[in-house]
């Protein structure tokens, strides 16, 4: 049951992939707990854009609680959300219930926001928070793993042995910062797969887990299927064992996750 002081699930944003929270807070640049003073709907002739079954709205809230960036010290902040709409059509009675929202200061009057997503105000639960603080840790780690944009180059290498060999992919991130696939062939072995995101690649560690940033970055980002202007190889057959390396990954990683439309 939703906590008392808390947005129904039915009538307010509900985000529960990790994805999509991983989305949310890598743009925002603060994370803030609120709680909703007014909701006002916009003029029909100011709703353009906005996705069916929603209605864009002017917020003013009460920030209570900061999980990303500086502690806001305005009695009230305002922004503009898109919210969903019940079976009557209308905007749910939101005051006094307590949301989650993802934004950047917009300029101008001190305490005007502007959400990084039109619907990147979710309702508060201790859950949510709860996901949210792991995410956001992550995040700012001294090592947390950068933004993936693509892949630059890559190559399959065979052992010396039959059935031995090895893929190389090198990633390119948004910092320029080093990011690296490894797939291993073994004999009589199953294959075996490791992502860097060090200088050093270390082939004895293991895939990033479902749900953890390592993973989001890859399984997110990359594309889903290697694109032969970075495939490297020497013969064809590298380049067939390099594109089934990669798709094995891909498989691996499984799929994204959002459910944001």
């Amino acid at each position: 049951m939703p906590q008392k002081g808390t947005a129904q699930a039915l009538t307010s944003n509900v985000v529960q992939s990790y994805s999509d929270l991983a989305d949310l807070s890598d743009s925002a640049a603060m994370v803030e707990q609120v709680e909703i003073k007014s909701v006002i709907p916009l003029l029909p002739n100011q709703q353009a854009g906005v996705a069916k079954g929603r209605l864009r709205a002017y917020v003013e809230a009460r920030p209570i609680n900061a999980l990303r960036g500086e502690t806001l010290y305005y009695p009230l902040v305002r922004y503009l959300v898109d919210l969903p709409v019940n079976e009557q059509g209308k905007l749910p009675k939101l005051t006094k219930t307590q949301a989650v929202i993802f934004a950047r200061e917009a300029g101008g009057t001190p305490g005007d926001l502007q959400l990084v997503a039109p619907d990147a105000q979710l309702a508060w639960s201790a859950p949510l928070e709860a996901n949210l603080r792991f995410i956001l840790g992550e995040l700012t780690a001294p090592e947390a793993p950068p933004r993936v944009t693509g892949i630059s180059m890559a190559f399959y290498q065979p052992g010396d042995l039959a059935g031995e060999g090895e893929t190389q992919m090198f990633l390119t991130t948004a910092n320029n910062k080093p990011a690296a696939i490894v797939v291993q062939h073994r004999a009589g072995e199953p294959l075996r797969w490791t992502a860097s995101f060090a200088e050093v690649v270390d082939p004895s560690v293991t895939p990033p887990a479902v749900n953890t940033l390592g993973w989001y970055r890859l399984a997110c980002f990359l594309p889903t299927s290697l694109p032969s202007a970075v495939n490297l190889g020497e013969t064809p057959e590298a380049k067939a064992q390099a594109a089934q390396d990669y798709l094995a990954v891909r498989a691996a990683l499984g799929p994204c996750g959002r459910q944001r439309k």
